[in-house]
């Protein structure tokens, strides 16, 4: 391969520096791959939950902390990394963040307690935190006009795929190692990251100037807004919401620091994150529609699996199989996505991405306890493939009338709706299913007549059937409670999965509020060498 070929120089505008095409491409993928270790290493813990359990000697209610700790830290640093890219760089930034990743990693991985191990993961969320948001940013910035659709396809496939294959990794690096591996599965491609990004990520320059006057209260505003509205929405469906007094002090400590810290950075001259992105109708549509996603693609992936493990009794391996549909439906559609918005206004292929995961979960309303991994492909399909056309779409126009200047902090905003909206999704789909499930048992078991002939024939039956055990009459009302605990539960996910049909149906309304948005501006000046 000749040296022109190699260095592929092309020019974004006249009179600029000409585009390094094996610098912007090897240090883009090393910062891809960072991306996808950050959001896999979240997904890929929630199969083995139980065997860290038991490592640890953690109880049931500590071990979900595990999650939790990762996640709280984690909202902080979205939004922030756009403030640091602009004051150290994204290189810097992203190495920092990366180097702390992988040493925290190991240090989760070696913890013997669930105190340690619940301490190292906070900061490891902390510092893995700008691993998502700045590669969002730099392909917006560095790359042309003409290829950010292809740069957000790829971003796209990364953000779908490791929640997709996140647990079923996860559970046979379990089986296969120990459950430290899922820790410690980070270090090589985290080096092979730490070696692209330091060799060919040098994409822009930070400025220094930055520092003087640091906002450090619309920091600390931001931290106890975010910190305690994720809080909330992890935890508040396993503590029965405002019953709890913690939930309900940190729902006002959210309630009130929130405006405080919108009003903080709307009047502050160095804000810690630029909210005047907001005043951009598009952008602000497609932070709505970003948060619906957020709900959509993390709701999904918790729905159906949740189903199968509680319903069907799927071992992890047996829901790894059934989901792999999902990946493969977003797979498949990416390319075409890519090339669709290039061709057709991205409004519309927003309209159509939600309407057909809409279309998907409406059908799993109809879910019964005899579901499997037939009945739910086709849902998988339609969810998976409208998901990636309205994630692609919405990228699109939600960035491309902004302003150079703010793609940093706006990349940081997009993120944080999809991750806040991902919470709110799983937090209101909890909720759902616990209520739903008691509403459906009482209407079941209100309707028995334990004195009709084919319900005493039933429990007769059973009753034979048990004829060895200690009850065999107490046995035979437990298995019929049982029954109808399934078929209520089975009902409940039925609704859970309306709710998510009826909020993606939403999300496609609001896409006609989007005004018209070409995707080919003018590059923004950030020199590529």
């Amino acid at each position: 391969m000749s040296a022109a070929a190699t260095t592929a120089h092309a020019h974004t505008a006249e009179g600029e520096a000409p585009i390094n095409w094996t610098m912007l491409l090897l240090g883009f993928a090393g910062m891809v791959l960072g991306q996808f270790m950050a959001i896999l290493d979240i997904q890929i813990v929630a199969s083995s939950l139980p065997q860290i359990q038991a490592g640890i000697g953690a109880s049931a209610d500590e071990i979900s902390w595990i999650q939790t700790a990762y996640l709280i830290p984690e909202v902080v640093m979205i939004p922030l990394s756009g403030f640091l890219s602009r004051l150290w760089g994204t290189q810097k930034v992203f190495l920092a963040s990366c180097t702390g990743f992988l040493i925290t990693s190991v240090l989760v991985g070696l913890s013997s307690s669930i105190e340690m191990m619940i301490f190292f993961r906070a900061i490891q969320g902390f510092v893995g935190g700008a691993l998502i948001p700045t590669v969002f940013a730099v392909a917006f910035t560095a790359f042309p006009p003409e290829k950010r659709v292809t740069a957000s396809v790829i971003m796209g496939l990364i953000v779908t795929l490791a929640p997709t294959v996140g647990p079923t990794l996860g559970g046979h690096l379990t089986e296969w190692l120990s459950w430290r591996w899922l820790f410690f599965i980070n270090i090589f491609p985290g080096m092979v990251v730490l070696f692209l990004v330091g060799r060919y990520a040098d994409f822009d320059k930070g400025d220094p100037s930055l520092a003087k006057g640091f906002d450090w209260q619309g920091l600390l505003l931001m931290a106890a807004f975010l910190m305690s509205l994720q809080f909330v929405l992890e935890e508040g469906s396993k503590e029965d919401w405002f019953a709890n007094d913690h939930i309900l002090l940190l729902t006002v400590v959210a309630a009130i620091c929130g405006p405080a810290f919108i009003w903080r950075s709307l009047s502050s001259k160095n804000p810690i994150v630029e909210l005047r992105a907001f005043g951009n109708r598009n952008f602000l549509v497609g932070v709505i529609m970003t948060f619906t996603l957020g709900a959509a693609l993390f709701g999904g992936s918790f729905l159906i699996p949740l189903f199968l493990g509680r319903v069907r009794d799927y071992s992890a391996a047996e829901v790894g199989t059934t989901m792999v549909v999902s990946g493969l439906s977003m797979f498949a559609m990416g390319p075409f996505a890519g090339r669709l918005v290039r061709m057709v206004d991205a409004r519309i292929l927003m309209f159509v991405g939600f309407i057909m995961a809409s279309w998907g979960m409406w059908d799993a309303r109809l879910v019964t306890e005899q579901w499997g991994f037939w009945e739910f492909a086709g849902v998988q399909a339609m969810r998976g493939a409208g998901v990636m056309i309205a994630m692609i779409a919405s990228q699109q126009v939600t960035m491309a009338t902004l302003p150079p200047h703010m793609v940093k902090n706006a990349s940081g905003l997009v993120n944080l709706s999809r991750n806040v909206g991902g919470a709110f999704g799983l937090a209101i789909l909890n909720t759902s299913i616990t209520q739903n499930t008691a509403r459906h048992m009482a209407e079941l078991t209100s309707k028995v007549d334990q004195t009709h002939v084919q319900m005493r024939q039933m429990i007769e039956t059973l009753t034979a059937r048990f004829a060895s055990s200690i009850d065999p009459h107490a046995s035979a009302l437990k298995a019929v409670y049982g029954m109808f605990q399934k078929q209520a539960t089975t009902q409940a996910f039925g609704d859970a999965f309306a709710l998510l049909a009826v909020a993606c149906a939403f999300a496609a309304v609001v896409t006609l509020f989007a005004s018209p948005a070409k995707t080919d501006r003018p590059a923004p000046s950030a020199e590529i060498h």
